[in-house]
């Protein structure tokens, strides 16, 4: 992929003033995109998008916004035009997770699990396909996870939701493939980022044995996925594999995961 070949383009990618959503934006300005970064974390953001910027001499243009809102979508499509902004990538990343059993999450997060991790991909991702298929092409990303197989009890909210993303992009890649635009889904294994709230050195000690990788690797193989218009993207030849094994895990050894991890870090 050459090191410029996004140069003069634009790209919007969501959730993008930390961990996975930063480290897209770097990537996509290496390759020459300027960047509408889109966050709910105003200060961050502002930090994040002027050392985008600095760093690879690229525009970019940050944008503060609670995705939940019913507006979001219509909000970033007016941002865009406002500021004659063309894009022709667009990297849905914003989420959150957690760890805890549905009777026991709070209602508003509930909420936000289904606004952020449906309703605003749902939106957004016909706002933007709509826009690239009249400007003749244009590439999609959504990001799912590995859990969208894994109906794990403590995970529940982030699974179903995570899931109803993989189906949607698929089937949006395909209804999409005749206009010129692609829809391009990522799976992640495990990352190295704050999600899960491991310390630093545990942190660096999954990336050596294996067990995560680093956003920088993960964000630039989807990118080049992204770019090549596939469809689905799973990083590592061992999640790839590990997906059967994953639909067939016996109960017992579902709530043994549950009981000595995910109890322990709700408790933490």
């Amino acid at each position: 992929m050459k090191s410029d070949c996004l140069r003069g383009e634009w790209a919007v990618v969501t959730g993008a003033c930390s961990g996975i959503g930063l480290e897209f934006s770097h990537r996509l300005a290496e390759l020459g995109a300027s960047v509408v970064m889109v966050s709910n974390r105003e200060r961050e953001l502002q930090e994040a998008a002027r050392d985008v910027a600095s760093r690879h001499d690229v525009n970019t243009l940050p944008l503060t916004l609670d995705l939940t809102s019913e507006k979001a979508a219509k909000e970033i499509m007016s941002f865009i035009d406002r500021n004659g902004v063309d894009p022709s990538v667009f990297i849905n990343n914003a989420g959150i997770f957690s760890f805890a059993p549905v009777t026991e999450t709070p209602r508003g997060k509930i909420d936000c699990f289904i606004g952020l991790h449906v309703t605003a991909v749902t939106s957004l991702s016909r706002e933007f396909a709509l826009r690239f298929a009249k400007r003749g092409g244009g590439r999609i990303l959504n990001m799912s996870s590995m859990s969208c197989w894994t109906p794990m009890p403590g995970l529940a909210m982030y699974a179903a939701t995570k899931a109803y993303i993989r189906v949607f992009s698929r089937a949006l890649h395909y209804e999409m493939r005749e206009s010129g635009v692609t829809v391009t889904v990522a799976c992640p294994g495990g990352i190295a980022t704050d999600l899960f709230g491991l310390p630093e050195n545990l942190k660096r000690l999954a990336v050596r044995i294996g067990a995560l990788q680093t956003p920088e690797r993960f964000t630039r193989n989807a990118v080049r996925k992204l770019l090549k218009g596939k469809m689905q993207y799973i990083n590592g030849g061992l999640n790839r594999m590990s997906i059967v094994f994953v639909g067939m895990t016996p109960t017992w050894v579902r709530m043994m995961v549950k009981h000595r991890l995910l109890d322990r870090g709700i408790r933490r």
